[in-house]
């Protein structure tokens, strides 16, 4: 049987769904997510997605303030190097991943602020504005959040 996975599908027209998952697999054009809300499942595409976050539960903490920026991270962890992503919604996210490469349609990467409620996200590159690795991530990151090191 396969694993159930709590995830909030962000799509790329500000729609929300919070559920879970057991199928989704990111070369796949689609997957099913379970609504928290106990209706039936629905047939999610994901390339009508902006991202899609997988979280340790479905309610948050709406009281907690995330952390931006890199907090000083080394630039390669064991959850890969840097990466600082633009959406074109303007929110802008921090993390590391290990899957990043120009030309695909998507990737993982791991938040910085490692007490979110993210585990990870998959990233689609299609509602993006900026992706930036590196160096190159905290320069990004310095820019977006004010010039201000974190």
């Amino acid at each position: 049987m396969a694993e159930t996975i709590r995830v909030v599908a962000r799509f790329a027209n500000g729609k929300l769904l919070k559920g879970t998952t057991q199928d989704f697999a990111q070369n796949r054009p689609s997957f099913h997510v379970i609504p928290a809300d106990g209706s039936p499942s629905l047939d999610v595409r994901t390339d009508q997605l902006k991202a899609l976050f997988f979280v340790r539960d479905l309610q948050g903490n709406p009281d907690r303030t995330s952390l931006r920026g890199f907090l000083d991270a080394p630039a390669t962890t064991a959850q890969g190097r840097k990466i600082a992503v633009r959406f074109t919604d303007e929110e802008f996210l921090c993390g590391h991943t290990l899957s990043y490469q120009p030309g695909r349609p998507g990737f993982f990467m791991t938040p910085v602020d490692e007490a979110s409620n993210n585990i990870r996200i998959y990233v689609i590159v299609a509602a993006t504005v900026e992706i930036k690795a590196g160096l190159a991530a905290e320069a990004l990151a310095a820019e977006v959040l004010g010039g201000v090191r974190r």
